[in-house]
């Protein structure tokens, strides 16, 4: 079991001592009078560009987050029609916001765009799902990873952890103080700490347990449906599921082959 060490103010603490390598800082240009000039003029045009520059050969702009709509329909009008990458990174500790990243690329011109836009943890941002579809998979990522909210996103649910999963675990706050603590995180924040020898130790297994179970967390070798009584004998499952996704169908455990060596 690891050590104990409360991680108040962590995100306050220099982490980068003396013995790390210090990264260079990147040199930003101003985009006057470079290639990208024509997208200032275009974007500041349009709405309130609040800085700019290039980096690494890249323009980037950064827009008040109510603005986030018309930058990307602006910039795909322009010719980046291609949407690369969705970055949202967590500052809830130093102004209580999220900073949300629209990484787009101009083929025909050979030109990369960065929209930077900030959105406070109490607020949500305007899904781009409407500009470029590809969004529809990083904004869920990122409402199941960070917990930004997105408005008029069409399917804005969890995408790789349980619908009942409590908080969410890219977060810096998110506790790492190790298997110990993680498998009380849940059961303490949900029941309380009182009812830890009621409900048990939490073994979330993504395969096994009920998406919608809160009450009955899973216990692997003895899992029921929701709301059976839970039984003693452990038994050893056949298959993967019944009426779910049929990745596999009805594998016996008899019927498996042990490979000895690659050909």
């Amino acid at each position: 079991m690891r050590e104990y060490k409360d991680k108040i103010n962590a995100q306050k603490q220099d982490y980068y001592k003396d013995r790390f390598y210090h990264a260079p800082q990147t040199t930003k240009i101003d985009i006057k009078g470079s290639e990208f000039e024509y997208l200032f003029d275009e974007f500041n045009n349009n709405f309130s560009v609040l800085n700019s520059f290039i980096e690494l050969d890249i323009a980037v702009f950064i827009i008040n987050k109510e603005d986030n709509l018309k930058a990307l329909r602006k910039a795909k009008d322009l010719g980046f029609t291609t949407f690369t990458e969705l970055i949202c990174s967590d500052y809830l500790a130093k102004d209580n916001s999220y900073e949300v990243q629209y990484l787009l690329l101009n083929m025909n011109k050979k030109q990369r765009l960065r929209i930077v836009t900030t959105c406070k943890a109490d607020e949500a941002i305007e899904s781009g799902v409407c500009v470029f579809k590809g969004l529809n998979w990083s904004e869920r990522e990122a409402y199941d990873m960070l917990g930004v909210n997105f408005i008029n996103h069409p399917n804005l649910k969890r995408l790789l952890m349980p619908d009942d999963w409590f908080d969410y675990p890219l977060k810096k706050s998110y506790p790492l103080e190790g298997d110990e603590f993680a498998k009380w995180y849940e059961i303490d924040r949900i029941f309380g700490k009182e009812y830890r020898e009621v409900v048990g130790p939490e073994n979330r297994d993504s395969g096994r347990v009920d998406c919608n179970d809160t009450n009955n967390f899973s216990r692997i070798y003895h899992e029921v449906p929701k709301g059976a009584e839970p039984i003693s004998i452990a038994y050893k499952q056949e298959y993967q599921e019944d009426e779910g996704v049929m990745f596999v169908k009805k594998v016996k455990r008899a019927d498996s082959k042990f490979i000895e060596g690659r050909r």
